[in-house]
């Protein structure tokens, strides 16, 4: 029997940069045992360019990506939801819907590549930045034994994945 796959949805405010970002990475590194989704409080509307092309330039697929709300996945008929994962600080300090399933959350702050000013290749070396932190992130993921960890030991393990390199400030888990 195949294993399980898991849900995951990435929460950021606007669901323009991180939180695509990391769908993205998820979709592909989670080969199949994960199947990743993002959305934001106050979505952009559509991706951040600067997102979409350094995601090309690193393989990663970008079909089908878009910036949606969270109200989405909080609806009847939405996919139901394993982990959710903050990856903004305004996105944790904010009410999040009430999540189906009761999802194991954490939060996983890293510096809105979007907000970075400057020159083009600035603002890109920000993208590349943002990803090379949540890829950190996704692959300590991938490679927990999931399935055979209880809850309070998955959510710590979760937690600690959060304070890798690029964290921004510790914020309280989502709701």
């Amino acid at each position: 029997m195949p294993d399980r796959v898991y849900n995951v949805l990435f929460l950021c405010t606007g669901n323009s940069a991180r939180s695509i970002l990391a769908e993205a990475m998820l979709n592909k590194e989670g080969r199949g045992r994960f199947r990743a989704f993002s959305a934001g409080s106050q979505p952009k509307g559509e991706p951040n360019p600067l997102a979409l092309q350094v995601l090309r330039e690193t393989d990663y697929p970008t079909e089908g990506l878009r910036s949606k709300s969270w109200d989405e996945f909080a609806a009847p008929g939405a996919p139901p939801l394993d982990f959710v994962f903050t990856v903004c600080d305004n996105a944790a300090g904010e009410a999040c819907p009430f999540w189906p399933g009761q999802p194991v959350t954490a939060h996983w702050g890293i510096e809105d590549p979007a907000a970075v000013e400057g020159p083009d290749m600035q603002r890109k070396a920000a993208f590349v930045t943002a990803q090379r932190y949540l890829k950190n992130r996704i692959a300590a993921f991938v490679a927990l034994p999931v399935a055979s960890l209880d809850q309070v030991a998955l959510s710590a393990k979760l937690r600690e994945i959060g304070q890798q390199e690029g964290a921004t400030s510790p914020r309280p888990e989502v709701a």
